[in-house]
């Protein structure tokens, strides 16, 4: 992905990570356009942040996406990437019927979101010279959270989506790339001040210098997230595994 010089979508980017790539792409001389189902951040966005483009979308509503796919290719006619950032990580409690709620959720928000992203903006990026769509796992979708199990399922989900998805798209110019944050201070499970997650800033020094370096990287890896990604493979998995358990459990 050139960083530079694009018109991104980040759905899903009224605050956290996503707010803060949208920021970044800015300072990069891309054209940003966020997200979100609540009208009063986006106000706040626009107003704090000039030249930040806004638009409503509940990424839960294939009517929502259809209507906001269709809206921003006609206004944004150079369209040229999509970031499918929009997610929620909830705690789930298998023994407690009431945790299907969030299951279901979740699965709403983190899987079918992404995908019906991908179907209404795929024939707009087809028809640029160069396209991008990033997708955004975890390192959870390598070794799970015991906490949040369908959170870690829908990321391992998309993760593989991700990969049939880039070879589908090879003969295309569509370029398919997978962001993989490690745990990150957001308010995502209220991790804004954990001192076990990466500082958002870090985080996001690393992931723009990683794209800047890796133009053409399939993943997007931060070190700290490496100890999940590549635990099977260097035969890490149960210690990991264990740690993450034993980190959570109560």
């Amino acid at each position: 992905m050139n960083i530079t010089g694009n018109t991104v979508f980040i759905p899903g980017a009224t605050s956290g990570i996503g707010l803060g790539l949208a920021l970044r792409l800015q300072d990069k001389g891309n054209t940003v356009i966020v997200g979100g189902r609540r009208t009063d951040l986006l106000e706040q966005i626009a107003a704090e942040y000039p030249g930040i483009g806004t638009i409503d979308i509940d990424t839960t509503d294939a009517g929502s996406i259809a209507t906001a796919a269709k809206t921003l290719t006609e206004r944004y006619p150079s369209l040229n990437a999509l970031v499918a950032m929009a997610g929620i990580m909830e705690a789930e409690d298998v023994l407690d019927p009431a945790s299907i709620d969030v299951a279901e959720r979740t699965i709403a928000v983190n899987l079918l979101g992404p995908i019906r992203l991908v179907h209404a903006f795929l024939p707009g990026l087809l028809t640029q010279p160069t396209a991008t769509v990033m997708t955004v796992t975890s390192g959870l979708a390598y070794v799970p959270l015991p906490v949040t199990p369908t959170y870690n399922a829908t990321k391992a989900a998309i993760h593989s989506f991700t990969e049939s998805l880039r070879v589908q798209l090879t003969r295309t110019g569509v370029q398919v790339i997978e962001l993989v944050p490690p745990a990150t201070q957001t308010s995502l499970m209220g991790q804004q001040d954990s001192p076990i997650a990466m500082p958002l800033e870090e985080f996001l020094d690393e992931v723009m210098a990683l794209l800047e370096s890796e133009p053409d990287a399939e993943q997007i890896l931060v070190e700290r997230v490496k100890w999940q990604r590549t635990a099977e493979a260097e035969g890490r998995y149960q210690e990991v595994l264990a740690a993450l358990s034993a980190r959570y459990r109560n």
